[in-house]
């Protein structure tokens, strides 16, 4: 600003030289009255002439045209002198202790005061009023801030205080200020704030922000675990989460039953404040004392201290936990879930086996969502380093043996039969029909979401060691730039089995978060080939989780 205030004077002054030059008829000894001179006289001789007319016509155009200009200063001495100064003042304000000298014009901005002044309200003609805070989310720094807003065209919210503004404004019926508050909220969700920030959205009403930490704990609730989040995740919240079909579950349905055992402590021993690494085995040693002082065969669900957190485990998809041995031991030692729930599920598992084995289900021919959301197998894999990864997950899988392969940026899906070894028998009927729906989400190191793809729920049908591409992988194809952008990677890939039989694999790439439901019967998967553009870091660390990757020795193309 300084060079050019100083270049317009220089012009000015100039032009005035010139101007008076010319009035003079040409006299005078400066270059501007000879070249005023000469423009009368000829119209211009040569280029120095077309040059001079292009700075005058410009130098007239920068003094005619009209500037606005904001008086920066403005907003700070009204702020200054009449809020914080109360110059003038006709109105104080008293609350918690503290009085304010503001005024009328100003506190009309408020919804809250503009009624009051406005009404029949005793105190439309006091000059001094008591505010009674009710809500316990406010303080004086809060009320500071929010009357110093009615002052002022700007107003800095630090993230630590924006629940207690809110509190405020609301109070105050600042909608402006609500709305500011709001969108704070929204930037600065994170394992720290997400469980304060939904619980003060359901309370002031902003369900913008309560629907955006729903999100935020759906994408990472088995990622950003930590023992400050378990304590602070009620019992309604955690079952709104688990019932979700949306939740993103790293790695299998077993790690969700192992960190709900973890939020069941937690929730029942508060005062508990060891690293999260010692969780666990804390855990596990809590709950076997219970059992030893009961001496009894009840399960901690059925028990008054697990009453309340039955509803939560009820939505435990158990199907896809007992069918694998080390789980279904562990499950029984825990003594956590009640007996009938489980008799329940090994009679289902049982029927489901011989309709696979006996009645020649060729698997689902059309989609059900329904049945998708609510029962498929939910896997998840991280993958935060781009490379070759070829894994399976381990369990009794009905004879379906399905490969999960990471290659150039493709996710292949395989129905294993004859061509790779397997640990347990597998199903040679010669087509199997499977539906899926395939997750891509790119997050940042906090875990807001970058961007995200689904393919939606689709259905392919598979012969035996057969590698199939999806019909639509564009939903896909378009993480590609946007996942290069950041850190963090996970994917999830959910299959789910019809009649009773859902199974899920999940996958992610560099940033990205994958989810797949598949649906079959009797089911062996061969690879769909699909293009998969997540971007790549070196700075990123493959988070490879214990489900029964598959080897090298296993003959595993492309195995890492």
């Amino acid at each position: 600003m300084g060079s050019l205030s100083s270049r317009l004077l220089r012009r000015r002054g100039g032009l005035s030289l010139g101007d008076g030059a010319a009035g003079e008829g040409g006299r005078g000894g400066g270059g501007g009255g000879r070249r005023g001179g000469k423009r009368k006289r000829g119209g211009g001789e040569g280029p120095g002439d077309s040059e001079s007319d292009s700075d005058s016509e410009r130098e007239e155009r920068l003094h005619s045209a009209p500037r606005r200009k904001k008086l920066k200063s403005t907003s700070m001495y009204i702020y200054q002198t009449l809020f914080l100064n109360g110059e003038n003042s006709d109105i104080k304000i008293c609350a918690l202790g503290e009085e304010w000298n503001l005024h009328k014009v100003y506190l009309r901005q408020s919804g809250y005061f503009s009624s009051m002044f406005s009404g029949s309200w005793k105190e439309s003609c006091m000059d001094t009023i008591e505010l009674e805070i009710p809500d316990q989310n406010i303080d004086i720094e809060a009320l500071q801030v929010a009357f110093g807003s009615l002052y002022r065209d700007d107003v800095l919210i630090k993230p630590g205080r924006v629940v207690a503004l809110l509190a405020a404004a609301c109070m105050l019926q600042l909608d402006g200020l609500i709305l500011q508050c709001g969108e704070t909220m929204k930037e600065t969700i994170n394992a720290k704030t997400v469980c304060s920030y939904y619980n003060s959205a359901g309370t002031y009403g902003l369900d913008s922000v309560k629907k955006r930490c729903l999100e935020w704990l759906l994408n990472n609730l088995m990622t950003h675990q930590s023992v400050e989040l378990f304590k602070e995740l009620s019992i309604n919240l955690m079952k709104q989460l688990i019932s979700s079909s949306n939740l993103f579950v790293m790695q299998v349905e077993m790690d969700l039953y192992t960190a709900l055992k973890k939020w069941m402590f937690l929730q029942l021993v508060p005062s508990w404040n060891g690293p999260l690494k010692q969780l666990l085995a804390q855990a596990d040693a809590w709950f076997a004392e219970r059992r030893r002082e009961l001496e009894g065969d009840a399960a901690f669900l059925d028990m008054e201290q697990g009453a309340a957190f039955r509803p939560v485990f009820a939505h435990l998809r158990l199907q896809y936990i007992i069918s694998d041995l080390a789980s279904a031991r562990i499950v029984e030692r825990d003594a956590l879930i009640p007996p009938e729930w489980l008799s329940s599920v090994y009679k289902q598992q049982w029927f489901a086996m011989l309709r696979v084995e006996q009645d020649n289900d060729t698997g689902p021919q059309e989609i059900n969502k329904e049945e998708l959301e609510g029962s498929s197998m939910r896997c998840g894999r991280k993958l935060a380093q781009d490379g070759d990864y070829c894994w399976r997950w381990t369990g009794f899988n009905f004879g379906f043996d399905l490969l999960i392969t990471y290659t150039n940026r493709y996710i292949i899906f395989k129905r294993n039969t004859l061509n790779q070894p397997c640990s347990g028998s597998v199903s040679l009927q010669p087509r199997r029909s499977i539906a899926f729906r395939l997750r891509l989400a790119s997050f940042d190191s906090s875990g807001k979401i970058i961007c995200s793809r689904t393919t939606g729920y689709q259905i392919l049908s598979l012969e035996k060691d057969q590698e199939l591409c999806l019909e639509d992988p564009s939903g896909l194809q378009a993480l590609g730039d946007a996942a290069t952008e950041e850190q963090p990677s996970l994917g999830e890939v959910h299959q789910d089995v019809a009649d009773d039989l859902p199974q899920e694999v999940g996958d992610a790439v560099d940033d990205v978060v994958e989810e797949l439901d598949v649906q079959s019967q009797g089911r062996r998967a061969q690879s769909p080939r699909v293009p998969c553009t997540a971007g790549s870091s070196a700075s990123q660390q493959a988070a490879l989780p214990p489900m029964g990757c598959c080897p090298p020795s296993l003959g595993c193309p492309r195995a890492p």
